[in-house]
């Protein structure tokens, strides 16, 4: 039997995660957020800013792909904006809040679907069998959506 050398959690399997902490104080908030940007088991940054500003006095902190975060982040941010200047004023945390949960549902299901036409394509592309038409469907809670694309609607990705 062997004897154990230490604590526990040092030899459980290593989990990956975004570390993120707010404490507010009177008048404010203090954000933090650790820096480690991993893919899978790798890590692809390890000092990231993780705090990406949606308007002048609202944050978020980026988890999951960073590419698609800041992504998310960006396209908030012009919407904030927009927002902002519409109503005159300042917009609430819960707007920003709304449209982070909003955009990021719709751009990784549109961010899929472009993936999955993409992979089709290539597929098609090395196999002259396999047809010239795309056929997607997107299932989620509320149904599901089929789609077609035609052949001259597929990406290119050289000169044919």
């Amino acid at each position: 039997m062997l004897e154990e050398t230490g604590p526990e959690w040092l030899s459980e399997e290593v989990k990956t995660g975004t570390t993120i902490i707010a404490i507010e104080f009177d008048g404010g908030v203090v954000l933090g957020s650790d820096s480690r940007v991993s893919a899978g088991a790798s890590v692809v940054n390890r000092v990231m800013n993780k705090l990406s500003p949606l308007h002048d006095k609202i944050y978020c902190a980026l988890s999951g792909s960073a590419a698609d975060a800041q992504t998310i982040a960006e396209i908030v941010n012009y919407q904030l904006d927009v927002h902002s200047i519409e109503i005159g004023e300042d917009p609430q945390v819960r707007s920003a809040a709304t449209l982070v949960r909003n955009i990021s549902y719709k751009y990784k299901e549109e961010l899929s679907a472009h993936l999955i036409v993409a992979a089709l394509t290539l597929a098609m592309n090395r196999d002259g069998s396999s047809g010239g038409v795309a056929y997607v469907v997107t299932i989620d809670e509320h149904g599901t959506e089929e789609k077609v694309v035609l052949g001259n609607q597929l990406p290119t990705f050289f000169d044919q």
